[in-house]
């Protein structure tokens, strides 16, 4: 410091050195606060957020900021529902010029998830999508390359990769455990929603409904698919929908895949609307396998459904019976994906779902509806960094 520096001055410029480290000081804190939580915007406030939100709400790294839904009231109801000291909205329009938010998570029907999630990304917001992330292949891929042109990061459902089960399920595959694999099948279905009608219009359908989950699972386990075959029908042309009556099936209530995963490894996938099961959408006490791989020296059987696990059959012995494993969910649960990949932002992760593998998933999905359409074999374009971890 200058030695002939006045006393007024040097009193002047301690001053104005203090301010300007209390600045710093708040400007630091105000990162760390960002860091340490995400705010969430919420659109789609029927029955899926019921699931979402309550455990949205466990993780000490998120803020449900803003509710949104074209019912209005529904939104006013899961504020009120869940305590949450939220805004509410009924448009994205609306949400989008309100409080502000980091990410939004896309709850409504499947139709509208490509536009919305458009909307939110050109608006500077990381999004986490229910499945399908959009509505075709194409959308899909430039949802991302908007995301990634803004440093943004896009998810989309499910969140099957997350559970001990399937990360036992992979382990053994890596290790060899099996032997040289050859088929896997997959299948997951029930007799249909009644509550709306968007399963069943143009857009909707049994494969980004039910199919998607044994596609993740499978594809995530085996490699990305090379090609395709599949045969898709409408069992049902109509059905009764709540407080609607009876509305006519535009997309697919059943659908049988061939996914060739190269190597010579085939898997089998089917998944419908018309699938009686009393179990329905309950998992718990399942123990109907909903996935089966076979290799040479051993074959592994998930019980209960890959959203929602009841432990993993090994058999790889001629002399004992299969024997049970990962019987726990270690805290997984299939609603879970919005809040582990707002940890991973905060935290500076990177989660074990990814947006690339959610882009094949939505390519095998159209190519399946096409192969069926003309009867012949698509081959795929799209992958991901395989074995996942």
């Amino acid at each position: 410091m200058d030695q002939n520096l006045t006393r007024k001055d040097f009193l002047k410029y301690s001053s104005a050195a203090s301010a300007a480290m209390l600045l710093n000081a708040l400007h630091i804190h105000a990162e760390e606060q960002n860091l340490s939580t995400l705010k969430i915007a919420i659109i789609g406030c029927g029955s899926v957020s019921n699931r979402y939100i309550p455990h949205l709400q466990s993780s000490s790294s998120v803020e449900i900021v803003a509710l949104c839904d074209i019912k209005y009231e529904r939104a006013l109801e899961q504020k009120k529902q869940y305590h949450l000291s939220a805004e509410t909205y009924n448009s994205i329009e609306a949400m989008l010029k309100g409080v502000a938010f980091d990410m939004m998570v896309t709850l409504t029907d499947m139709q509208v998830h490509g536009e919305l999630n458009k909307k939110a990304l050109q608006a500077g917001k990381h999004v986490w999508s229910e499945k399908p992330m959009a509505n075709t292949y194409a959308e899909g891929k430039a949802l991302l390359a908007l995301a990634q042109s803004k440093k943004l990061k896009l998810w989309g459902a499910p969140a099957v990769v997350n559970s001990p089960q399937f990360a036992f399920m992979n382990k053994m595959i890596q290790e060899g455990k099996l032997g040289r694999i050859a088929s896997a099948h997959g299948q997951y279905g029930h007799t249909g929603p009644t509550w709306s009608a968007f399963f069943y219009e143009k857009g909707g359908g049994s494969m980004p409904d039910l199919g998607v989950y044994n596609i993740a699972t499978l594809t995530a386990l085996l490699g990305p698919a090379k090609s395709i075959m599949a045969m898709t029908s409408i069992v049902n042309p109509s059905r009764e929908i709540d407080n609607r009556g009876v509305v006519k099936v535009e997309a697919e209530d059943n659908a049988h895949l061939l996914l060739d995963h190269g190597k010579g490894i085939i898997s089998h996938i089917m998944c419908g609307f018309n699938y009686f099961d009393p179990h329905g959408h309950e998992a718990k006490g399942q123990q109907l396998h909903s996935i089966q791989i076979f290799g040479d020296k051993a074959n592994m059987r998930l019980i209960g459904y890959d959203w929602e696990t009841n432990g993993v059959y090994l058999d790889d012995s001629w002399e004992t019976q299969a024997k049970l494993y990962e019987a726990e969910t270690g805290g997984y649960q299939w609603q879970e994906g919005a809040t582990k990949v707002a940890e991973s932002i905060v935290g500076n992760t990177s989660p074990k779902i990814n947006v690339e593998h959610a882009l094949h998933v939505l390519e095998i999905i159209e190519s399946a509806r096409k192969s069926s359409a003309e009867g012949k074999k698509i081959y795929l374009t799209s992958s991901f960094k395989w074995p996942l971890f």
